[in-house]
């Protein structure tokens, strides 16, 4: 009997109880749907992740004050504009930016809204913090020289207060302070809880004199010259500022350092482990199916005895019986696969939790793979049992 033969008959078992069939097949179809679109699922979530921290700029340092330090030490805590100037001269920066920070009410004819990132700075802050100006202009060198009032606004910001109103010209009230609007940024899309498209910028000079004062600086960003060189650059900024600030002790400076890329690195290591754990969760489901394979193929091999004695009392080998149960069985699990992978791939075209699945090609096809590998798997017990089964046992059968 050729291959062809065989398959055609356990092509007609598996017809033979469509609603059977169907149901084993649904067990396979959502084991295989669910580690697909669940992968892509956790694969979307590092991309938004990655495509959220990209946008802030990877390439970028942020030094924080506040941290609290021995006064006996006798050297300065704060950040001043004077150490600000002083890391420009480390070979690997790009720029500085120091920045003053406060959360203020911004006001226009009647309509308020509240923004927790009111920023002074100077305007390298844009380009390393990849903020982009979609209108207007961002403000020049010469404002901050001149503590101008001009302000930037972020996408969320102008919506807010300028919903139907182009804003560029007007003049908004900050924290009781008149300034005028000079551009919008273009939006970066939220992160979590935070919004980075909820916010104003301002020279730093002007918000100085007119919301937060002269005292210290509440961070400095700094732009490294490339990705690459973000970890030198640290090195060399971290030198300064203990010399700066007469820091001997570095386990008790009075500064912090985030790293963009390093932040990047921890967060993608982080979602990728999501995701494995997400696949290894919709992986116990492709088991059930396996598990739902070996009990119909037990099932068929039960009712079927009496023929498959009589095949065997008419010279059908034993490796013939065996092939095609094995068939049967891979049939079904390979089915099963193929419209779990269609499933899939529709339900990826549809938001869940808020994520926009991204389907990870590889994963289709170690499910469809796993699939097959479970039809040959869990159908051999069955298979084999039924290969075994002696012709006079199996005639005698009732």
């Amino acid at each position: 009997m050729s291959l062809w033969e065989v398959f055609k008959f356990a092509l007609r078992g598996v017809g033979a109880n469509k609603l059977r069939s169907g149901l084993t097949m649904l067990g396979i179809l959502i084991g295989v749907g669910a580690v697909i679109l669940l992968v892509a699922v956790g694969n979307g979530s590092a991309k938004a992740v990655e495509k959220s921290l990209q946008a802030l700029g990877t390439n970028t340092l942020t030094v924080q004050g506040g941290r609290t330090a021995n006064a006996r030490t006798g050297y300065s805590t704060d950040l001043t504009l004077d150490v600000a100037e002083a890391l420009k001269a480390a070979p690997d920066v790009k720029s500085v930016s120091p920045v003053v920070q406060s959360s203020q009410t911004l006001t226009y004819e009647g309509t308020e809204h509240s923004v927790q990132q009111v920023i002074g700075t100077y305007p390298s802050y844009f380009e390393a913090s990849n903020s982009v100006v979609e209108t207007g202009s961002a403000f020049a060198p010469e404002d901050v020289d001149q503590a101008s009032r001009v302000i930037v606004l972020g996408s969320t910001t102008a919506t807010e207060l300028f919903p139907e109103t182009d804003p560029i010209g007007k003049q908004v009230g900050v924290g009781g302070q008149i300034f005028t609007v000079v551009g919008v940024l273009k939006a970066k899309g939220s992160i979590g809880l935070a919004n980075p498209d909820d916010v104003a910028i301002a020279p730093l000079s002007a918000v100085q004199r007119a919301l937060t004062g002269y005292g210290p600086i509440n961070s400095i960003l700094i732009e490294a010259i490339s990705a690459d060189a973000v970890n030198v650059a640290q090195a060399e900024v971290t030198a300064i500022l203990n010399e700066r600030m007469h820091v001997t002790n570095t386990a008790s400076a009075p500064y912090t350092i985030r790293n963009a890329s390093q932040l990047l690195e921890t967060r993608t290591a982080t979602a990728e482990t999501f995701t494995v754990l997400l696949g290894a969760v919709a992986a116990i489901s492709l088991l059930v199916g396996g598990i739902g394979i070996t009990n119909i193929m037990m099932v068929t091999v039960t009712e079927r005895t009496r023929e498959i004695g009589i095949r065997k009392a008419l010279g059908a080998p034993r490796r013939v019986i065996l092939t095609q149960f094995l068939i049967e069985a891979t049939l079904l699990s390979l089915i099963g696969g193929g419209l779990g992978v269609a499933a899939a791939l529709l339900g990826a075209n549809f938001k869940i939790v808020g994520i926009q699945p991204v389907v990870v090609p590889s994963s289709i096809a170690l499910a469809l793979g796993v699939s097959v590998a479970i039809g040959l798997f869990f159908g051999s017990y069955p298979a084999s049992r039924a290969a075994a089964l002696r012709p006079i046992d199996a005639l005698r059968y009732e």
